[in-house]
């Protein structure tokens, strides 16, 4: 037993670079977790274990806890939080898209309903009295309601 003490003290950085290698091959088993940054945390405790063989246990835990601490919010911060804060591409709204774009009034807009010719379907559409075949502007999206105005042109 005391044998293996000795050897794990003297090989403390192939423990480390074991643990990080392992932590890793577990990311590339179960992606999305924070295994990526353990590991390359414990692979750099591993270097640190190697260039000042002296340092206890005690010294290699808080090293691989300050590094993965560190390594965990820079990924967070830096990688995952980046995918988050992607704009809005309304892949589900597709209402959204039309803001802005300008269609053709295919039934008369009366008491402030009708329908306006969007690709090849009609979507309703709200605004004031036009006739059909008027240009209209689209404003807003109010559920599946286009909210048009005129452009002026014909």
């Amino acid at each position: 037993m005391e044998d293996s003490f000795i050897w794990m003290t003297e090989n403390a950085h192939w423990l480390w670079w074991s643990v990080g290698v392992v932590l890793l091959a577990g990311e590339m088993l179960i992606p999305g977790v924070y295994l990526l940054w353990i590991g390359l945390a414990a692979a750099i405790t591993g270097i640190f274990a190697w260039a000042a063989p002296g340092l206890e246990f005690e010294g290699h835990g808080l090293i691989f806890a300050v590094l993965a601490t560190i390594s965990i919010y820079v990924g967070n911060r830096f990688f995952y939080q980046r995918a988050s804060t992607i704009a809005d591409s309304q892949v589900n709204d597709r209402g959204k898209s039309f803001v802005g774009r300008q269609f053709l009034v295919v039934e008369t807009i009366k008491n402030g309903q009708g329908h306006v010719q969007v690709g090849d379907s009609r979507w309703m559409a709200r605004g004031p009295d036009m006739p059909k075949g008027t240009m209209v502007n689209v404003t807003s999206v109010d559920g599946t309601v286009l909210v048009v105005e005129a452009t002026g042109d014909k």
